[in-house]
């Protein structure tokens, strides 16, 4: 039977990936790639290099396929991203049933954690109640933007007794959580802790590109670094054509 890999292979830096991804790289017969247009190849290449790195011997080989296009400015969020991942489906249902023998193993590589903010295991999961197509899949986590985030700001990312929050900026613009004094935010935008009314009793650790050689971090109370952290976004998305960050906020 058709095997399928979710492995997440960590941010960026080839050293975040498990021994557990390697193990399950020399696995694979073809690997799928996401190709989301010219100014993301740099996530292509890291994909490829982890390969070659981690991979003995060569019987192995790539397959891209096409991010359909999202509707960002859509009035239904929600109903928006359902169908990008139902457009998405279709097409890795399509490359997993020409590409993939009876008996292959394939892979999807997934930047972090396969668990955390990636729809790629929904996607599956929807492949597999169709069972048009049967097939095994099994996950294999990765080191998250989290983990990252807070190791390079040398931080525990909780205090003593008290809950973690994750959540997007899209649901951060109500503001922070009632009962929750540590929040992670990803999937932002813009930078909306900058519009949060208490900023001179939060603490901010930001971090952008985290893992690659493009990494940045910010940190200081919010009412002090929130205008530099968002010019800084900006002129880095500007500049590179995409952005990847994540942020701690943390009451002081």
């Amino acid at each position: 039977m058709r095997k399928l890999l979710l492995i997440g292979i960590g941010v960026g830096d080839p050293d975040f990936v498990t021994q557990q991804a390697i193990n399950a790289l020399n696995r694979v017969d073809v690997f799928f790639l996401i190709d989301k247009g010219d100014v993301k190849n740099e996530l292509i290449a890291v994909r490829r290099d982890i390969c070659q790195r981690f991979i003995a011997g060569d019987g192995y080989r790539f397959v891209t396929i096409d991010e359909p296009l999202r509707d960002r400015e859509a009035a239904g969020y929600e109903a928006a991203v359902q169908d990008w991942l139902d457009r998405r489906a279709a097409l890795f249902e399509e490359a997993i049933g020409t590409e993939l023998g009876p008996e292959d193993t394939g892979a999807f590589l997934v930047w972090g954690d396969p668990t955390l903010y990636d729809g790629t295991i929904r996607i599956i999961d929807a492949l597999v109640a169709r069972a048009k197509m049967p097939f095994e899949h099994e996950v294999i986590p990765g080191i998250s933007a989290i983990q990252v985030l807070v190791a390079r700001h040398r931080l525990p990312l909780n205090r003593i007794g008290e809950p973690i929050h994750i959540t997007t900026g899209r649901r951060l613009a109500d503001g922070l959580p009632d009962g929750f004094d540590n929040v992670v935010v990803m999937l932002d935008a813009g930078f909306a802790a900058g519009q949060l009314p208490d900023a001179d009793q939060i603490d901010v650790y930001w971090g952008a590109y985290l893992g690659t050689a493009s990494e940045v971090l910010i940190s200081g109370r919010l009412s002090e670094v929130a205008e530099e952290i968002g010019r800084r976004k900006r002129q880095l998305r500007a500049d590179k054509g995409w952005i990847m960050d994540t942020y701690l906020l943390r009451r002081t």
